[in-house]
């Protein structure tokens, strides 16, 4: 990381956080079906970008590599059914217990980082990671229930985690290629396509809403998603996709915050212990991530 943007990424990753904090409880507001939610999600963030795209990226696009429109294709697949599969646990499970399960991202991340990259970690980066992993885990521990339909909701939460890993890694060597606007265009509308056409086969209507599910749907383009992923996106320039895994699990901080704003749903005392072992864990592994440069041969 440049000197330039030694402030710049660390304050954009923490707007990114906010942003997608407001997700889960903005989901929870929705009357819609999950399907639908994640589908006009995804599209009014491809319609909020085409003006931009249209007017300064045509070009880009135009030109656009195979290997990288591979790439934003796959990203965009995985994300649609990222988050279909949290959106879907939400309808089962608490704010906290999803949240907490879905940004359980470095548990692949780091398994797809060894394999794919080659990318090491230092003893006390893993502990880091360790400890917020951990953290997470006592948010939600206490909203946990032992109820089928429950263990339903965190299986489809932990699925979302894995798709959401996946995600950021697909579109990890595209975005080195491609500018913020013209790589979110192209993996946000992939995401559309795919939900669409998901609720189509699967027969979720997709009209017929009420006017505050609408609100919902603009909120969730613009907060979550354009403040939010897009913001995680353009921080790819400058961090690993394991950077920005282990940064998400602060989002279960954000969404207890919010849900219990929203509905008044007061936190509990695992809900403090988790954050500051989440909070502590990030701060642990953003320090110690990069491996100790080797030491200069003597002359």
């Amino acid at each position: 990381m440049s000197e330039h943007n030694t402030w710049k990424v660390p304050f954009a990753l923490f707007v990114a956080v906010l942003g997608v904090s407001a997700s889960a409880p903005l989901v929870k507001l929705a009357e819609a079906p999950a399907a639908a939610v994640a589908a006009y999600r995804m599209l009014f963030s491809t319609l909020l970008l085409l003006p931009v795209v249209a007017l300064a990226h045509r070009s880009e696009l135009a030109g656009m590599r195979r290997s990288d429109l591979l790439h934003c294709l796959v990203a965009g697949t995985l994300l649609g059914f990222h988050f279909l599969a949290w959106f879907v646990s939400l309808d089962y499970t608490t704010v906290a217990s999803s949240v907490t399960l879905a940004t359980l991202q470095p548990l692949f991340a780091f398994m797809l980082a060894y394999f794919m990259f080659g990318e090491r970690l230092r003893p006390r980066a893993f502990a880091g990671a360790l400890l917020s992993i951990a953290g997470a885990m006592v948010i939600g521990w206490g909203d946990i229930a032992v109820s089928g339909m429950a263990l339903l909701g965190d299986a489809l939460a932990l699925l979302g985690a894995a798709l959401a890993t996946g995600y950021f890694f697909a579109g990890y060597r595209a975005r080195q290629h491609l500018s913020l606007n013209a790589y979110t265009f192209v993996v946000y509308a992939t995401a559309a396509v795919v939900l669409l056409g998901y609720c189509a086969v699967a027969g979720v209507p997709l009209t017929g809403f009420a006017g505050a599910d609408w609100g919902v749907f603009v909120a969730l383009a613009v907060f979550p998603t354009l403040l939010g992923h897009s913001v995680f996106n353009w921080s790819m320039r400058y961090v690993s996709a394991t950077v920005i895994s282990v940064v998400i699990l602060c989002e279960p901080i954000g969404a207890s915050a919010l849900a219990w704003l929203m509905f008044g749903t007061l936190p509990q005392a695992s809900h403090y212990i988790g954050g500051a072992a989440v909070l502590a864990g990030v701060l642990v592994f953003m320090r110690y991530r990069n491996p100790p440069a080797p030491a200069s041969a003597s002359g």
